[in-house]
């Protein structure tokens, strides 16, 4: 490869989420994390040196986009999805989780019903508890390895719970799905049958496996562009979450007016300059390091899929789709939470993402972001493998 994903880089005393907080967290000062979607990767060359240039100016004023912002983002969509977008639907944020926060509170009032599908992404449910919101769960049925979405619970509880906006994952985070056309397609006529807004998270849509395609939620259908917003970001991509940049697409103009009135309400306004810059430099000078990237995530998924089958044939690695986040099942170890969390940090020292933070339908699940250096991933399996000896 050109790129030399195999470096191993200290990422400890630089303030890194990761790394330099687990003491605080509650966990062993020498555990080894592999929980929070961020890689151990430097990014594409490209946006290094763009960044580079941006701090020796010196000078980090406040700072808007023009056209070619906006023509290059548009391109990026267009040219690997297929998906045409217009200047004005272009609402830029410091993240998706930041977004899907104000279309809660641009969109429903407190009290009002937003559902999710569990088990996901956990911020989704604090940004709908935190602003006083019912939270909805149509959870994802597994079957024979495999998420499904139960559709006929999905309109039932939209009907009961008079669900106003509904927070689609799409890749889904963490089970792995990539959703189909014919899924999205029935998501969203439901959706628009009953009057329900959609925020579709798409952050992870850059990252598919062979065989599998993305779908924008609004290229599915053109009438799909009335009820929703469509959050992406360059963050998971090429590495660039601490750059805070999100590009939010509302083709409906009057949804888009309440959003931005809700960012003004909360004061607001423009991103961040190198951000803005390192998100443009990464969509014109990055596709090739992003393709040499993704055969390695695959040589890494498929590393922990032998692994598994060879050494730990109980922990069932559910076939991920998209994302470099896998979803294994430890649920035949036959542990309680507090047991299988406690021989993860404190007998494996690992740290992951406990599968029950996702919600009721993750117990007995873990989360392990793959997006590091083989031999990282190597040793992790190792610890598992040892500590899981030592409870059997």
């Amino acid at each position: 490869m050109k790129y030399d994903f195999d470096e191993i880089i200290d990422r400890r005393n630089t303030d890194c989420l990761k790394y330099d907080f687990a003491v605080e967290r509650g966990k062993p000062a020498d555990i080894l994390p592999l929980w929070v979607a961020d890689m151990d990767f430097r990014t594409a060359p490209g946006v290094i040196e763009r960044a580079v240039a941006d701090a020796q100016f010196g000078i980090y004023g406040y700072t808007e986009s023009k056209d070619d912002y906006f023509q290059t983002v548009s391109a990026w969509y267009r040219d690997y999805f297929g998906w045409n977008v217009e200047k004005d639907w272009l609402v830029k944020t410091p993240g998706v989780v930041f977004a899907i926060c104000t279309a809660i509170q641009a969109l429903t009032k407190e009290g009002d019903s937003v559902m999710i599908q569990q088990p996901v992404y956990y911020p989704f449910s604090a940004v709908i508890w935190d602003n006083h919101r019912k939270l909805v769960d149509n959870t994802l049925v597994l079957r024979d390895g495999h998420y499904e979405i139960d559709f006929d619970d999905f309109e039932q509880k939209i009907i009961e719970n008079e669900v106003k906006l509904f927070v689609l994952c799409s890749p889904h985070n963490p089970v792995g799905r990539v959703w189909s056309m014919d899924e999205l397609q029935r998501m969203g006529e439901i959706c628009l049958r009953h009057n329900v807004k959609v925020v579709s998270d798409e952050i992870h849509s850059d990252f598919v496996y062979e065989g599998r395609k993305h779908h924008v939620f609004t290229a599915v259908d053109p009438a799909f562009e009335e009820i929703s917003i469509i959050c992406t970001a360059p963050s998971k991509t090429f590495n660039l979450a601490g750059l805070q940049i999100s590009n939010i697409f509302i083709p409906n103009v009057k949804i888009r007016k309440a959003f931005l009135k809700q960012m003004s309400a909360v004061g607001y306004s423009e991103v961040n300059m190198i951000g803005l810059h390192a998100c443009k430099a990464a969509y014109e000078t990055g596709r090739e390091w992003l393709d040499e990237l993704k055969v390695y995530l695959k040589g890494n998924l498929d590393y922990v899929r032998t692994y598994l089958e060879e050494n730990l044939p109980q922990i069932k690695l559910i076939e991920p789709e998209g994302t470099y986040l896998i979803w294994l099942d430890c649920r035949a170890l036959g542990l309680t939470e507090e047991r299988l969390e406690h021989m993860i940090v404190h007998e494996a020292k690992l740290w992951l993402d406990a599968g029950v933070i996702f919600g009721e339908a993750g117990e007995g699940f873990e989360r392990i972001n793959i997006a590091c250096p083989r031999v990282v991933l190597e040793e992790a399996m190792l610890r598992f493998n040892k500590a899981v000896k030592g409870v059997e």
